[in-house]
């Protein structure tokens, strides 16, 4: 299985918004702690470790345009 990059959310705006949400008021040490927890959460989801290191790999190699959003030239 390979990370798929294409854009699958519905509403990537409101999922945007529920992430902004999700820190507001958060001092930065408790942001950091919750945004461990849905990395762990979502890591779990996912499940395939090499999907998650391709993840990981492209996460620090910088920013990355989804495939289907304007400008896109992700690999998959």
């Amino acid at each position: 299985m390979h990370l798929d990059t294409r854009l699958r959310l519905s509403d990537p705006d409101a999922f945007y918004e529920a992430l902004i949400d999700m820190h507001r008021d958060l001092p930065d040490s408790e942001s950091q702690l919750v945004n461990a927890k849905l990395i762990l959460l979502l890591a779990n989801q996912v499940g395939d470790l090499d999907v998650l290191r391709e993840a990981m790999a492209l996460a620090r190699g910088g920013a990355m345009m989804l495939d289907g959003a304007p400008g896109a030239s992700a690999p998959q």
